[in-house]
């Protein structure tokens, strides 16, 4: 007789998109930094993208003021799209942008509180499910996705999981890092804890947290109740910390690349790497960076 699995599937997300995105003022005084492109495609799009391949049904979007950009970009645009239509060009395109109806929902974040708390202002919507945390900034590119991968660990361990990636032990200092245990596979370990940017001699791996998680609703009871961590700011690394040992609590290593899309040197490296990767625009970018590289040496 085939096993039926009890866990509850993941079915929704949570996109925190409130901020303001100063690091790259003032070109986020009128856009949403998360709709700054990658190319062709703003960093919401590659993460919306990435969930919907991991079988994510429901998107929840906790927003602030100015933010109305990132909902309008997956609303149907009548009159872009029948211009487009009488002039006979096709609407493919614009496929990624479509969102059933009733599958995106917006709550706001009137206070600028840390990511805890923009977590925490979705709890109505998320409910008693367990969810996914998608970071947009963090632009995840892999085949399959990032999150694919987790749902593919949770489906084999449930409990809480978040993405790792390892780094050069003297960058440690600037990330989250997870305290490893047992080690399930190559891919997935056990988290005993986390430690946010210790000293490089007092971090207890080189795995650093990326911006994916599947955590259990129980996390929302933890951040009802949690006071102000580092910044004066609700943390959700501090209400992970203290659900370990209570909850399992897993570490996928992230096969693929991470791309640091908050800092406009990663912002320029996500562009140029992904349009080497191209067919439609590689030939042109090898020959632009063979004569700027020309001209600086």
């Amino acid at each position: 007789m085939t096993k039926v699995s009890t866990r509850k599937p993941i079915r929704k997300a949570v996109f925190p998109v409130a901020g303001l995105g100063t690091r790259f003022l003032p070109a986020t005084k009128a856009i949403p930094k998360e709709m700054l492109p990658i190319i062709d495609r703003p960093l919401i799009q590659y993460a919306v993208d990435e969930a919907r391949e991991a079988g994510i049904e429901q998107l929840i979007f906790v927003t602030g003021r100015g933010k109305t950009a990132i909902v309008e970009h997956f609303d149907t645009a009548f009159e872009l799209e029948a211009t487009m239509s009488g002039r006979g060009k096709p609407l493919d395109v614009l496929d990624a942008t479509r969102i059933q109806p009733g599958n995106l929902v917006t709550v706001r974040q009137q206070v600028p509180m840390g990511l805890g708390h923009a977590i925490w202002c979705a709890r109505a919507i998320v409910g008693d499910e367990p969810f996914a945390i998608f970071l947009p900034d963090e632009l995840m590119i892999g085949a399959p996705g990032c999150m694919k991968q987790m749902v593919e660990a949770y489906d084999e361990v449930g409990g809480n999981l978040i993405s790792v990636l390892e780094v050069p032990e003297d960058e440690v200092s600037s990330y989250g890092v997870i305290k490893p245990g047992f080690r399930v596979s190559s891919t997935l370990t056990e988290v005993t804890g986390l430690v946010e940017k210790p000293k490089r001699e007092d971090a207890p791996s080189n795995l650093i947290i990326s911006g994916r998680y599947i955590l259990q609703p129980e996390v929302m009871r933890t951040l009802e109740n949690q006071g102000t961590g580092a910044g004066g700011e609700i943390q959700l690394t501090d209400a992970m910390a203290r659900m370990i040992g209570h909850q399992p609590f897993h570490a996928v290593t992230f096969a693929g690349r991470r791309y640091d899309c908050g800092s406009k040197s990663g912002f320029v490296e996500a562009t140029l790497e992904l349009a080497l990767a191209r067919e439609d625009m590689a030939t042109d970018v090898r020959a632009l960076i063979k004569r700027l590289a020309a001209e600086i040496g």
